[in-house]
């Protein structure tokens, strides 16, 4: 190293070049500590409480009809990307497998976040965490089927 000084018997070194070592080992650091915790948060379960739930039909003519009015549903749900599983404690438990987790999207409205799923019968569904950006960060559950669609009011 350049600029080596001695001063009552201490070496000292040229400090910048320390200082730059030293950022790029806080900062490698600091994104596999950010890894490891983003990491873990996936393998958490999360848990989530039901307030209401409602619900639309597909008809005939391939129209869905008018959403239900919601009803009051005080249920737990718990997503476990650890075991790929959803699962929704109603009174008939409904179980989910994750199949493949889709990408955050984010709108000026909401953020979506999607999951492909099979239910515990073997029916393919979509399921998305819906956070409703314009409306106090209202959140909803979503499980949508080809011919019927739920949704619950949830809130942490």
């Amino acid at each position: 190293m350049k600029n080596l000084k001695f001063y009552f018997g201490i070496e000292f070194v040229d400090l910048q070049n320390i200082n730059r070592f030293c950022m790029k080992k806080n900062l490698v650091f600091v994104f596999f500590v950010f890894i490891g915790f983003v990491s873990s948060l996936q393998a958490q379960p999360i848990s989530i409480k039901t307030s209401s739930v409602s619900f639309t039909e597909r008809t005939d003519k391939n129209n869905w009809t008018k959403w239900s009015d919601f009803v009051k549903a005080e249920i737990l749900i718990t997503i476990d990307g650890k075991k790929n599983r959803i699962v929704v404690n109603s009174p008939e438990i409904q179980v989910f497998t994750i199949k493949s987790y889709g990408d955050k999207t984010e709108t000026d409205t909401d953020k979506i976040i999607p999951f492909d799923c099979i239910d515990n019968n073997g029916s393919k569904c979509k399921i998305f965490v819906i956070t409703r950006k314009k409306e106090a960060n209202r959140m909803q559950f979503y499980i949508n089927y080809s011919d019927v669609k739920f949704v619950y009011n949830i809130y942490n």
